[in-house]
């Protein structure tokens, strides 16, 4: 199944629960994406699916300037996995994809 459309996230980290949007997509056969979340919005990089695996890298300033990784597993329209800043523990991620509007799709 393909990974593109947008994912609501929600991350368990150390100061809470964190909530953001992800948007996949392909950009001349290589998959790209954006992350929205506590008032940003900022690219991802290094987007890359593996079978169910997917992995991808993103900078954020709120609600602190951290460089995360993301590493998880899709599962249909569900994912799971971890998010890795640095040396801080990892923290778990769940994720839906949003259902795409009656009369949207391709």
């Amino acid at each position: 199944m393909p990974i593109e459309g947008t994912w609501d996230l929600s991350m368990s980290t150390p100061i809470g629960k964190i909530k953001a949007v992800a948007e996949f997509r392909r950009e001349g056969g290589v998959l790209a994406g954006t992350a929205h979340g506590t008032g940003e919005e900022v690219p991802l990089s290094e987007v890359v699916l593996d079978g169910d695996r997917l992995t991808w890298k993103q900078s954020i300033t709120k609600p602190m300037r951290l460089n995360l990784a993301f590493a998880v597993t899709v599962d249909g329209d569900t994912l799971t996995g971890t998010s890795k800043a640095g040396r801080l523990p990892a923290s778990k991620v769940t994720g839906e994809r949003r259902a795409v509007p009656a009369g949207m799709e391709n």
